[in-house]
């Protein structure tokens, strides 16, 4: 089991204009073939279905905590996307037309099936796919596709990266950057250990080098980029025994954190939109809400 804090992984900053076309954008990193949501169910079920757990122990270790780290980046993603497309219409009469913007939006269904927020599909709209899972059950085969997968998700972040100066989307794939750059390390380490191959001489593709991400290096700065995190005080501790050595990059000692990241940012609380009805609970809803909150509670 997976517990949940009500944190984000980064803080990410207000934001100062809507672009809801950069939003559409972005949901191809929570819910494209390489896009966080499909990190997180590869490497959950690879988890869920993992044989010899006990025998190879540090590799189940190192899948399982990803796993953990996974959910909150697919947080992260879907908190940027709702966080972008914030100010595209405007609340009014029905009559005036107050989302009349939204018709001229990439991704309409945006506007329409949600209230201007997240959806678990890709940049054109197509929903996320089971079928993006890939659980062989054979170790090496396994690893070697989140390897590749890791690599696919980072091609992916550095493009959007360049289609969009937005700085929510900016901040949010700088993190990611750094941090699926350590999933990429993690990765071809593991298949080292279980192989004795240098999959080190394969990382330039793509190349792991953040120096040309101005967005990357406050949190290089941080140290991110060495820290692999168990995200849990008692288990996956074996992880050590795969991140090991230094960055392939820096030549910086590796370091195995038991725990969950220090550094978080709070949970985007998104105002209400009564042009979308949404949540759709008036002031005079929310004062008997509360008293029937009041009563149960024997106030």
């Amino acid at each position: 089991m997976i517990t949940r804090i009500n944190r984000l992984a980064i803080e990410l900053p207000k934001p100062d204009h809507p672009d809801a076309n950069a939003a559409s954008a972005i949901q191809e990193l929570l819910g494209g073939r390489f896009g966080e949501m499909s990190t997180l169910n590869n490497y959950m079920f690879q988890s869920f279905n993992f044989r010899g757990k006990k025998k190879l122990k540090p590799f189940y270790d190192l899948v399982a905590s990803i796993t953990a780290e996974e959910f909150g980046h697919v947080e992260l993603v879907s908190n940027a996307i709702n966080l972008v497309a914030t100010g595209t219409t405007f609340p009014g009469d029905p009559d005036i037309t107050p989302m009349r913007d939204a018709v001229d939006k990439r991704n309409t269904q945006q506007f329409i099936a949600t209230a201007q927020t997240a959806m678990p599909a890709d940049s054109m709209g197509k929903p996320w796919n089971g079928d993006y899972v890939f659980s062989s059950g054979n170790l090496i085969l396994d690893l070697l596709h989140n390897f590749f997968l890791e690599c696919g998700a980072r091609t992916h972040k550095m493009r959007v990266y360049e289609m969009t100066d937005h700085p929510v989307a900016r901040e949010m794939i700088g993190y990611l950057l750094v941090r699926g750059g350590v999933h990429v390390v993690a990765y071809a380490k593991a298949l080292e250990v279980a192989t004795g191959v240098d999959v080190t001489k394969m990382l330039p593709i793509p190349n792991l080098s953040n120096s040309k991400f101005d967005a990357t290096r406050k949190f290089e700065a941080q140290g991110l980029h060495l820290k692999l995190y168990t995200f849990s005080e008692t288990d996956y501790k074996d992880i050590r025994y795969i991140w090991k050595g230094n960055d392939p990059e820096s030549g910086q000692p590796l370091e195995v954190i038991e725990g969950i990241p220090e550094n978080s940012g709070p949970i985007p609380d998104l105002e209400e939109l009564p042009e979308e009805f949404a949540p759709g609970i008036s002031a005079e809803d929310f004062m008997k809400i509360a008293q029937r909150l009041q009563r149960s509670a024997g106030l």
